[in-house]
């Protein structure tokens, strides 16, 4: 555990008690602070009053008299499309606002890191897409190469949850708008940005509130090296911003489909292969064609922007190349789960919007496709490109007449409502060379209560399919 901070004695409240908010009031109590609690739910309420914590109404008048600092809960609104009544209360009451990820930045460093050879690092990943893959692909890559090497943040533990760095250690985070926007610290020794597309519009009033969350992490957080992926306006609009030149070495551009040209330090993926360019000279490369755990052009951009932020910790490219072929992919994130009769079976129901969505049925041939869910904003013209792998469309969730309705007529779609219908159906139409791929380009809780529960029942109902 990280003790905080900066409260010894001080009271503080924590508002939301899930796992981010019961770990920072743990946290916080460890480092001396005396912690009250509110959870909307019964059930919140429930387990912190077990643990102990003192529960007190934030949203009743009179409820920040005496308290030094509020602790939110990511998925809690605190500004669009309306904040919490707690956090309206706490804004009007001049009592600061943070997040689990701001007293993480505020607590990390302590006087043992005056003992160390190596001071201790922290990388962080932002993004629309890719993020969990290429946090959990640099953390392979440092474990591999058998360096001390943590995962938290929005996968993995509670960043307050890990152990205090030894000599030379790094914590990778993955950060969502949600953290990014509202941590009062971040300073990240490496900051990295994948891509940039149309989510979360409603908690961020908009497009441009969405990149400006993202944005937080380098112009806030100042860090060493920035990685950024460019092959978005707005990626390439922050590269410009946090570079001194063409020749800054600071800034690391990468690209999934382009080559990258000039003086400065790039890594570009171009039919397969990586390739790494310093000072106007190829310095490394990678073949990425046959590595399993990443297929896809999306996932050479997550390759990309991986191993730049290994080489500014200092691993050679051969290193990272042996680390990519050992890694296996995570769990819903074009993840192949069976093989049988020449068909192959992909859970990608991480695929959650449309951009995510495009580029894994831009990753095979031959789709078998369900999808479906609860549609986001933004409709789905963004799978245009991809639909031409389609051979079918197998639509599920609640709305799915509507869904396939909105696939266009080039697109043979089957309403099948439930995943069961439509492994079945998928299963049983499926020809040798083809790939049954779940990339809903949609939300799950129509159906599910997560897009994991929606991964676990596609891989379950294609082992009982294929017997």
């Amino acid at each position: 555990m990280i003790p905080v901070r900066g409260f010894d004695g001080a009271v503080v409240a924590v508002l939301g008690l899930g796992r981010s908010g019961l770990t920072a009031a743990r946290a916080l109590t460890a480092g001396g602070a005396q912690v009250i609690g509110w959870d909307d739910g019964e059930t919140g309420r429930a387990k912190a009053e077990a643990e102990g914590i003192v529960l007190r109404d934030l949203t009743r008048e009179g409820a920040f008299e005496g308290v030094a600092c509020l602790v939110t809960s990511p998925g809690i609104a605190h500004l669009y499309p309306a904040p919490h009544p707690a956090i309206a209360a706490a804004l009007a009451a001049g009592v600061p606002v943070d997040n689990d990820i701001g007293l993480f930045f505020r607590s990390f460093a302590t006087e043992d890191w005056d003992r160390f050879d190596v001071t201790p690092k922290v990388v962080a990943v932002t993004g629309s897409n890719g993020k969990s893959t290429t946090s959990a692909l640099i953390h392979h890559i440092l474990a591999e190469a058998g360096r001390e090497a943590q995962l938290a943040g929005n996968i993995g533990r509670g960043v307050l949850d890990i152990d205090p760095a030894g000599d030379g250690g790094v914590v990778v985070l993955e950060l969502s708008s949600y953290q990014t926007d509202l941590a009062r610290a971040l300073t990240p020794d490496v900051a990295v940005f994948t891509n940039l597309s149309p989510d979360h519009l409603d908690r961020h009033g908009g497009y441009g509130g969405y990149f400006a969350a993202k944005r937080r992490l380098f112009a806030e957080g100042g860090p060493d090296r920035a990685v950024i992926g460019v092959d978005e306006p707005e990626g390439l609009y922050l590269a410009g911003q946090m570079s001194e030149g063409p020749g800054d070495d600071r800034v690391i551009r990468v690209s999934s489909g382009q080559k990258l040209t000039g003086a400065g330090w790039t890594v570009f993926a171009r039919k397969g292969f990586l390739a790494e360019w310093r000072k106007g000279r190829q310095v490394g490369a990678i073949d990425l064609r046959e590595i399993a755990g990443l297929p896809g052009a999306h996932n050479h951009q997550n390759a990309c922007a991986a191993y730049a932020a290994c080489r500014t910790l200092g691993l050679g490219p051969k290193e990272i190349e042996r680390a990519f072929r050992s890694f296996a992919g995570l769990p819903h994130r074009s993840q192949r789960i069976a093989e049988k009769g020449g068909v192959v079976y992909v859970n990608d129901s991480k695929a959650t919007n449309v951009d995510s969505a495009s580029k894994a049925l831009a990753a095979f041939r031959g789709i078998r496709w369900i999808c479906g869910g609860l549609e986001k904003e933004g409709g789905l013209e963004g799978l245009r490109a991809g639909l031409a792998n389609v051979v079918k469309a197998y639509v599920i969730g609640r709305e799915a007449e509507g869904f396939a309705m909105r696939l266009g007529p080039g697109v043979e779609a089957e309403v099948c409502h439930t995943m069961e219908q439509a492994v079945a159906r998928a299963v049983a139409e499926a020809q040798p060379g083809e790939t049954v791929l779940l990339a809903p380009a949609a939300a799950s809780f129509d159906q599910y209560d997560s897009f994991e529960r929606r991964g676990e029942d596609f891989a379950a109902r294609v082992t009982a399919a294929l017997g």
